[in-house]
């Protein structure tokens, strides 16, 4: 795919309140802290109480240092999903992330946030050695999001090197850019499904709710994802 490289940021633009839905990995429980408080003063109190005798608090929130309590919308319902992308932060980084800082990235539906996860996870376990069969649960979120200022990524060429399929040199350039201007979210086309829109958030402040919802399962065959299956629903 031959792409051509993005020269200057995307235009800003006023973004109504939206749903937005993710995949999260059902191995990965909530993180009660954020849900138990109702604001940042109750937070650090509780934070500092549970500091003395949970050995584990620190993997369980994650690196706080990474995200302003300020920003952290205490008293919502899910709060722990609206947070934990910030404070659990994948090395590795992701595509508009050097792994430096978090982005909480949202689909239009269902099934673009499933051919997004699919994608990856098939790319990852293809990477893992003797691996011939095995079963992977993730449960479904659903984003309620205010109104927010976001750069508006659609207006790009689809083959602007930001929507490479398999680098993420450029698309990381613009993350990067787009965290120290201070931006609070990407609006872009998803690379899964053509067509269907995808978000990526650079803070959580303007998460209104997060509530579960339809449980899949993720069938790995030894080559691929061969099979998605709905197991619940809520």
């Amino acid at each position: 795919m031959t792409v051509k490289a993005s020269v200057k940021l995307p235009p800003e633009s006023k973004l109504t309140p939206f749903t937005g839905f993710r995949l999260i990995n059902s191995k990965f429980p909530p993180i009660s802290l954020f849900d138990d408080v109702a604001d940042e003063s109750e937070f650090e109190r509780l934070y500092e109480l549970q500091a003395m005798t949970n050995p584990r608090l620190q993997t369980e929130v994650g690196n706080l240092n990474l995200i302003k309590r300020s920003e952290i919308p205490f008293g919502i319902t899910g709060c722990s999903y609206a947070t934990s992308a910030f404070t659990h932060v994948n090395p590795d980084g992701s595509r508009f992330s050097d792994g430096q800082f978090g982005v909480l990235y949202l689909a239009d539906s269902v099934a673009t946030a499933i051919a997004e996860v699919a994608y990856h996870q098939g790319r990852y376990w293809a990477n893992v050695q003797g691996l011939d069969y095995d079963r992977f649960v993730f449960r479904g979120l659903r984003f309620k999001v205010g109104e927010t200022d976001w750069h508006d990524g659609t207006v790009l060429d689809k083959n602007d090197a930001v929507y490479d399929p398999d680098s993420y040199v450029a698309s990381r350039a613009l993350g990067i850019a787009l965290k120290r201007k201070g931006a609070e979210g990407l609006q872009y086309f998803s690379v899964r499904k053509p067509g269907a829109l995808c978000w990526g958030l650079f803070t959580p402040r303007h998460i209104k709710s997060v509530v579960q919802g339809t449980h899949f399962e993720f069938v790995w065959n030894g080559k691929a994802i061969s099979g998605i299956h709905r197991i619940s629903k809520v």
